[in-house]
């Protein structure tokens, strides 16, 4: 009962940051625009090459929300070592790579210690996919095996 509870609890939350990453967006070059005037001096001087990094970081973040939705689907199915998880494992690997590098060209432009964490995070994340992305098809090779020798 309490797994089932935190598995809805996840699912909302995915739901919530998935449909409200894109109002963030839609929303990037007014925000952004705002924060150059109001909070720093290097973000208007560096707009253009901003909006890029973030928005295009906000679209494989949404990417990466979108896999995990998919992948919460079959924990809800009960069936979660299937292709399709190993896929968006993989897909989510090369979004959080794709997040790292982009942050890496900020550093030239506008560096802060929070974009070589974000760096960092997000290169270990890629790690992360990757591996578990290994596990998920050897488990799937193994239960398919299994289903064969029933």
């Amino acid at each position: 009962m309490r797994e089932e509870k935190i598995i809805k609890f996840t699912k909302i939350i995915l739901d919530i940051m998935y449909f409200s990453g894109m109002i963030v967006v839609v929303a990037l070059p007014f925000t952004l625009k705002l924060a150059g005037e109001y909070y720093s001096v290097a973000i208007a001087q560096n707009y253009y090459k901003m909006l890029v990094v973030f928005a295009a970081s906000s679209i494989f973040g949404i990417f990466i929300l979108g896999q995990l939705r998919k992948m919460m689907k079959t924990v809800i199915c009960d069936d979660c070592f299937v292709w399709q998880n190993v896929k968006s494992l993989e897909i989510m690997s090369v979004c959080s790579f794709s997040i790292s590098i982009l942050f890496i060209l900020k550093v030239f432009f506008v560096p802060t210690p929070a974009t070589l964490i974000i760096i960092l995070v997000f290169f270990i994340a890629a790690l992360f996919c990757i591996v578990l992305s290994c596990v998920f098809r050897q488990a799937i090779d193994y239960k398919e095996e299994n289903d064969l020798t029933i």
